[in-house]
Parts: structure tokens; sequence; C-alpha cells
């Protein structure tokens, strides 16, 4: 695919609904008892991996163009899958249902596509093997993983990194252990499952950075409104930051408080985005406006990476086009993505005339010169893919971008949402 430079992008859009809280919509759906409705859910490869994976389950799940409606079989209704639960590209999927499937009474096996199966699961693997789990992985660290029966009990548990997706699975598996499970984050990250359960009529409670969960006698099936997906709206938000003249805005963006650092850190280099239309029920809503301005080089480290930690690659995007020395650090979790992130975008970005520089645990980006267009590599990575299309817009003649269909994975129609803007 071709990228030009385009003129000022100007509009309003919506972005696909929120990614994470879409997984959990359908997981906790099925296990809730009664019927969960679900609008505004993400059609992406992703979530349908989850959907399909509990329909093998014996969950009724029902799509259509309006919603998605999940028939909960209650907390112990699963029953033992037919065939291999496959979980595509999904991360999410693969370590959250590693929690679920740890408490059940079958054996269930659980892969991925090439890219999961050399994603590392060893940390999920360990807390819940504490638990009493019977897990079993490739290399004991790798797809695909078998579980059997076992009797779960409490832990508590120290994360060693701020990870939602081992929080998540942990707190996934206390539904069906005995006795109380903890988990201590060492910085804060995104809250959907705990918002989501509380929903549901979990008792779950957070101190700080301490959450406790009482293993609930059953989950109470409530509707669940997805809203868009900060996640995606980031490549508009850095896209209309950067391109001269732009003026856009974002309608019913997600801005839970656990996933708002990309907002703080555009706008400690400058960027000109404002917030409006708030308003919050099991999850804060807003629209977000972006106009055009001249950014500068930030640091981007420590407690926040949690809180933007998927919007990394786009944000070195906004720091090749930004006046001075962007520093990423604290950031090694990309290294274990879709791809190495780091490495990616380094590699990209110097086609481009970017002077960027790698790190253990992030990037050097130093501003200044106006990126040029390149032939660029995605990795089959949809957020490498989407962040180098950004970058096409505003870069110095044209950019082709390999496998662009990846972006399926999240964003199905994000190509079409640029044209509709005039990228």
């Amino acid at each position: 695919m071709q990228i030009n430079p385009c003129a000022p992008l100007r509009g309003e859009i919506t972005v696909p609904g929120d990614k994470s809280i879409s997984h959990r919509a359908v997981m906790l759906g099925a296990l809730a008892s009664g019927t969960t409705h679900i609008t505004g859910f993400l059609m992406g490869e992703d979530c349908l991996s989850t959907i399909d994976c509990f329909r093998k389950m014996g969950v009724s799940i029902d799509v259509s163009d309006k919603e998605v409606v999940v028939e909960g079989v209650g907390l112990h209704g699963l029953t033992a899958p037919k065939s291999e639960l496959y979980t595509g590209n999904s991360g999410t999927t693969t370590r959250l249902l590693s929690g679920l499937l740890a408490g059940q009474s079958f054996t269930s096996t659980m892969n991925g596509d090439a890219s999961i199966q050399k994603r590392p699961m060893g940390r999920v693997m360990k807390p819940l093997r504490e638990m009493g789990a019977s897990i079993e992985g490739r290399d004991d660290n790798f797809c695909p993983l078998t579980m059997h029966p076992s009797e779960l009990h409490g832990i508590e548990y120290r994360l060693p990194v701020a990870s939602a997706q081992l929080k998540s699975a942990i707190l996934l598996a206390g539904l069906y252990a005995e006795g109380r499970t903890t988990v201590i984050e060492p910085a804060p990250s995104r809250d959907h499952t705990e918002r989501m359960f509380r929903a549901l009529g979990v008792e779950i409670e957070t101190n700080g950075n301490v959450i406790t969960l009482e293993p609930p006698e059953d989950l109470h099936a409530v509707d669940i409104a997805v809203p868009a997906d900060i996640s995606s709206a980031a490549f508009f938000l850095v896209a209309g930051a950067i391109v001269p003249g732009s003026e856009l805005t974002i309608r019913n963006v997600g801005v839970n408080p656990t996933r708002t650092g990309i907002l703080d850190v555009l706008r400690s280099m400058g960027a000109d985005i404002t917030e409006s239309n708030f308003r919050d029920d099991a999850e804060p809503v807003c629209d977000l406006t972006v106009r055009y301005s001249r950014l500068h080089g930030t640091e981007i480290g420590g407690s926040i990476i949690p809180r933007l930690i998927d919007e990394l690659p786009v944000i070195a995007v906004a720091a090749a086009f930004a006046e001075g020395e962007t520093v990423i650090r604290d950031a090694q979790e990309l290294k274990v993505k879709e791809s190495n992130r780091i490495a990616s975008m380094v590699a990209e970005l110097t086609k481009a005339g970017v002077d960027v520089e790698e790190t253990d645990d992030g990037m050097i980006v130093r501003g200044g010169a106006k990126p040029h267009g390149a032939a660029f590599e995605t990795y089959k990575d949809h957020r490498i893919a989407m962040s180098l299309a950004v970058l096409g817009l505003a870069a110095e003649g044209a950019s082709r971008i390999d496998e662009p269909e990846v972006v399926a994975i999240s964003y199905p129609d994000f190509f079409t949402t640029l044209e509709k803007l005039g990228g």
C-alpha cells in the first residue's frame, strides 16, 4: 500500500470499540447467569478469536451489526471443548484464558498463531501453579498450553511487572479458588477487569496498588456498552498533531485513567488536545479534539509506561516530528508484543531518516529533521503498520507499507477512516 503526504485532516470520526473491554465482556458474559448484550464490540480478529474459544466451550454467542449477545452459562457451566482452543494473534485471549481455564473441571489445550507461539507465557504459568493449577507449555514457557483439572486456592502475589494481562489471569483464576486472592502491582495497570467484576456483582477491593478478590457464588449478567478504544484513537491524535492545519474530533473515547498516558505525553510534547462531552458510567468516556501544533521532545518512563504501553510505537512517530530529544525508557514489555516493537520501530524510523537509537528498555528519538517516505515493513504487527501509516501522512515523499491487512487485528477499517479524513 502506498501512503502519500496529505492535506490537513479534518472531520469527526468514531474509532472501534475498546479491544481490552470487548475481550472481557465476552469472557465474563459467558461466565454470568443470564444474557449479556454488548454494544460497541470490536469486530477485530483478536476479539473474534475470544468468541470462537467460548463457542467451543458451549456458550451461545450471537453476533450482529448492532450488538453481540452472550447467553451466559454460569460460573461453572463451561463444557470441555472438542478441539484445541485457537487464540489467533491475541495475547489477551491467551493469557486471560489461561487463568480462567486453570479452574475448570475439564482438560483443555490452547494455541495461537506463529507470533503467539513465540510470546512468553511463563510469567502467567508461575502464579497459576502457585494457586494449584496443573498447566503445561512447550519448553515450560510457550504455547500450546494444556490445562488439567485441579483444585485452586487463593494466594497473595506480587507482580514482577505492571501487566493487566497477568493481573487479570490471576483474578480470573481467583473466581474458582478457595479463599481470597490478592494481587499487588508495582504500578497501576488498566483496571477493566476489576470494573467489570464489580458490575457483575463480584466482591473485589482496590486499595492503592493492592487488589483483593473474594470468590463469588455466581456472576450476574449486565448489559455492557464498550467505549471507543483510546489505543485506536491514538493514531489519529498523533496524525492530527503532526499534519499541518489538521483539526479532528474523535467521539466517545474511553478515558479510563489507567489508559490515558497517551494524552499526558502528547500534551507534555505541546499537542493541542481538548476533551468535551464527558460522562462516566462503568467506564469514563468523552470526545477528544486534536489540532496541529509544533511538538517538542520529552522523557517517558516509570509509572506512566503501563498506561500507554500499546501507544508507544505511534508516540515514537510523534517524537520523530518533534523538535529536540525524546527518551523512552522502562519499556522492556515492548520486546514481547506481536513483534519486538523497540527493534521494529527503530529499524523503520531509521529508514525514514530519523536519528533514533535503540536502548535496552526503549529508544532515544532526536527530532528536528523532517522524516522522508520509505518502503516500510510491518513485521505482521498491527500497531507498527498503523504507526508507519501515520508517519507517511506527514513525511516528505511517498511511503509504501507491506502487508497492510494486519491492521484487521484491531482496526479493520483503519485505512477507510484515514481516507474519510482526507488522508
